[in-house]
């Protein structure tokens, strides 16, 4: 089983904002790149990308477009 980019921001409200929805839903989702935002300090450069399960993408992408939630991709 493998994982699926949802979503890629800057903005780490977003990030929160995004996995708050989906705890919500039931639907896991993982991190990449914090530690990456983190060492470049807080510039804001480097994006951090928001993971899903490929089987709940689908339903992950629903919900972030019925919040407005731009995927930044």
């Amino acid at each position: 089983m493998g994982m699926k980019e949802l979503l890629r921001t800057n903005d780490p409200t977003v990030i929160a904002y995004a996995t708050a929805l989906l705890d919500g839903e039931g639907i896991a989702c993982f991190q990449f790149d914090v530690n990456m935002s983190v060492l470049e300090g807080s510039i804001g450069i480097m994006p951090r990308r928001l993971m899903v399960v490929d089987r709940d993408l689908f339903m992950a992408e629903a919900i972030m477009r019925d919040n407005e939630i731009d995927l930044g991709r």
